[in-house]
C-alpha cells in the first residue's frame, strides 16, 4: 500500500497558529480553513487505501489525565493514517501518577522530541500551561471546564455536511450540563464567530455565570429554548465534575430537560440532533431519538471527529516551520 500526500484546499495558510488550545481567538477563516481540509480527508477515509504521507517521520504523543476512549482513539487513527508514529502515554502507571509536576512533564516530553502533543487534563488552563514549556505544537483535547476545540470543529464539520451549506443564520439549542461542559464553551465560540444564533437550555443551576456575555439567549424552560430551532445539541450530565446536587432527581431532569419527540416538536420539522458523547439515554435523551437516522447526527459526528483531527495535527505541523505560525 502507497501512502499519499492529498493537497490543501487552499493556498492560504491552512493554519496561523503553533497550538489549537481553544476555540476562542479564532477567525472564520481559520476554521474554514480547518473545516474544508477535513473535507478532503472525509471523502478519503472513505476510500480502501486511508494512509497518507504528509506526517510521515513526525512523532505524536496523547498525554490523557483524564480517560477518553473516544477522544483518544480518534486521535490515535488520525496521526497514523497521517503516517506518523504515535505514542499513548498511560498517566494512570507514569511518573505523573507518582507526583511529578506538570513542567516536570513538560521536560521529560521535551526529551522526546515530538512533533505534537495532544493533551486532555482535569484542570481548567493546564494545557495552555504545558504549551508554554513544550517545543512542539500542543493540541487541547479537553481541560476542565474550560474548552474542547476539535469536538467544536467536528460539529461545526458534521452540520455543514448534512446540510449543504455553512452556519450563518442557523438557531443552535445546546441543552443540559453546560456549567460543567467544555464541550459547550467550544461550541458557544466556534457558532458565533461562524454566524449562527445560540441558546443555552438548562436549569438556573447548571447554567455558568456570565454566560450571558458571551452572546448566548439563556433559557431554563425546554420549549422555549427548543422553539424552531435548526440543531438541538445535547449534553450529558457530568456528575465526575458536580460539587453538591445540582438537581434534584435523575428522573425529574429527564421529565424537565429530556429530549423526547414530544419536547421536539416545538423545534423544526427537519431540526438535527447532536450529541458529543458518552450518551446516557433516558437522562438528557430517549433511545428512541438518539437512534433516528433521519434526525440523529450522532455517529456521523464521530466520523468527522477522525477527518477533523487529521486536517488539525497536519495544520500544526505545517505551522512549524513556517515564519509567520503564532502562539494561539
Amino acid at each position: 500500500m502507497t501512502a499519499q500526500t492529498l493537497p490543501q484546499t487552499s493556498p492560504e495558510p491552512l493554519f496561523r497558529f503553533r497550538h489549537l488550545l481553544g476555540i476562542e481567538g479564532l477567525q472564520r477563516a481559520d476554521i474554514e480553513r480547518l473545516l474544508d481540509q477535513s473535507d478532503v480527508y472525509v471523502d478519503a477515509n472513505r476510500q480502501g487505501d486511508k494512509k497518507h504521507s504528509s506526517l510521515r517521520g513526525r512523532t505524536l504523543i496523547n498525554l490523557f489525565f483524564e480517560n477518553s476512549t473516544r477522544t483518544r482513539t480518534s486521535f490515535e487513527l488520525a496521526g497514523k493514517r497521517l503516517g506518523a508514529d504515535v505514542i499513548n502515554m498511560s498517566v494512570a502507571t507514569s511518573s505523573i501518577k507518582k507526583g511529578e509536576t506538570l513542567i516536570d512533564t513538560a521536560m521529560t516530553l521535551n526529551a522526546m522530541h515530538p512533533d505534537v502533543l495532544v493533551v486532555r487534563h482535569a484542570d481548567s488552563g493546564a494545557v495552555h500551561l504545558l504549551a508554554e514549556k513544550v517545543n512542539c505544537s500542543v493540541i487541547n483535547a479537553g481541560d476542565g471546564t474550560h474548552e474542547h476545540p476539535t469536538q467544536a470543529l467536528l460539529d461545526a464539520l458534521t452540520i455543514r455536511r448534512r446540510l449543504g451549506h455553512g452556519l450563518e443564520g442557523l438557531t443552535v439549542a445546546i441543552c443540559g450540563d453546560i456549567a460543567h461542559s467544555r464541550v459547550a464553551r467550544s461550541n458557544i465560540h466556534l457558532m458565533a464567530i461562524m454566524g449562527a444564533r445560540v441558546r443555552a437550555v438548562a436549569p438556573p443551576t447548571l447554567i455558568p455565570v456570565g454566560l450571558e456575555r458571551m452572546g448566548v439567549e439563556i433559557h431554563h424552560d425546554m420549549e422555549r429554548g427548543l422553539a424552531d430551532a435548526d440543531i438541538i445539541m445535547m449534553l450529558r450530565l457530568q456528575t465526575e465534575r458536580m460539587k453538591g446536587s445540582f438537581v434534584p432527581s435523575i428522573r425529574e431532569y429527564y421529565r424537565l430537560y429530556g429530549l423526547d419527540y414530544e419536547k421536539l416538536k416545538v423545534a423544526k420539522p427537519d431540526a438535527l440532533i447532536m450529541h458529543p458523547g458518552p450518551m446516557n439515554r433516558g437522562v438528557e435523551i430517549a433511545s428512541e431519538v438518539a437512534d433516528d437516522i433521519d434526525r440523529s447526527l450522532i455517529r456521523e459526528q464521530v466520523e468527522m471527529g477522525v477527518a477533523v483531527r487529521m486536517a488539525c495535527l497536519e495544520a500544526l505541523v505545517s505551522s512549524q516551520v513556517a515564519p509567520w505560525a503564532k502562539n494561539q
